[in-house]
């Protein structure tokens, strides 16, 4: 198990408020890295976090909560400082800030020409620069001068892979996610420092609050949209935030030491099924 021990290592999980980077951020203290946690808008969930870490009783690591603003490149860059004066490294970077608002989807009444720009833009913002990019500037020029390198862990989707019904602005964003992440990886190890890596998650159907609205019906069955995702994956199942916790550790760790520019997909076998 030593390729995959994280003790003495710093991790970072911007979006550790949300229920995929808590659980993230459990895992990666579970694997011993010390853990900051960063939120948004809710500091009550960052902070439980943060109590789940600390009285667990197999975390090795430490963690704390930040506030840092996603679409604030200075509120990134005064948060990568402090981390730098806190903690006196960054190993781990794992961006899991995302999201979208209903007013960039379209639906049966409401064509892409009906969409607002304001909408699409704040989503393509949120989760290509604020959750991708900025933060693999900021936060990454430090692994970039660091002699042992480090890993950077990009959260992208299955809109990678298959533009999903409804969500242009999400999906293209992603889908830049994706791209960058490839990049990024190449230029980290010919121009910069080639021990660290770039690499990506692809999650399955990981239902938060605002998607069981539209998978599920009110008695707990699937809806129409849910029953098509379960229809489509093999493993006759929706994705969890636990299930993307052992590719994390993975990439995390010493394990991957010459794996970069992937994107693995986690889920049920989604992007593998042909419908046939």
């Amino acid at each position: 198990m030593r390729l995959f021990d994280l003790r003495g290592k710093v991790a970072v999980v911007l979006g550790g408020s949300g229920a995929i980077g808590g659980a993230l951020a459990l895992g990666l203290a579970q694997a011993g890295a010390s853990v900051v946690v960063t939120y948004g808008a809710h500091r009550e969930n960052a902070d439980a976090v943060v109590a789940r870490i600390t009285d667990a009783p197999d975390c090795v690591g430490q963690a704390r909560s930040y506030r840092v603003d996603v679409r604030s490149t200075e509120s990134m860059a005064r948060n990568a400082d402090e981390v730098a004066s806190d903690y006196g490294r960054l190993d781990i970077l794992v961006n899991c800030a995302g999201g979208n608002v209903v007013t960039a989807i379209t639906g049966p009444a409401k064509t892409f020409f009906d969409l607002e720009m304001a909408p699409l833009s704040d989503v393509v913002q949120l989760n290509f620069f604020g959750g991708c990019l900025w933060p693999c500037y900021y936060y990454g020029r430090r692994l970039a001068v660091q002699e042992e390198g480090g890993s950077i862990i990009n959260i992208t989707s299955m809109n990678y892979y298959r533009p999903l019904e409804g969500r242009p602005g999400y999906a293209a964003a992603k889908a830049a996610v994706g791209n960058f992440t490839q990049w990024l990886a190449c230029h980290m190890a010919k121009e910069c420092n080639p021990k660290v890596r770039v690499n990506a998650i692809a999650p399955g159907f990981v239902p938060n609050q605002r998607m069981i609205r539209t998978l599920f019906n009110e008695d707990g069955s699937y809806a129409p949209r849910g029953q098509k995702i379960i229809d489509h994956t093999p493993m006759g199942r929706l994705s969890t935030p636990d299930d993307l916790v052992g590719t994390c550790i993975w990439y995390a760790s010493e394990a991957s030491a010459y794996i970069t520019g992937t994107i693995t997909p986690i889920d049920g076998g989604f992007t593998a099924y042909a419908g046939v």
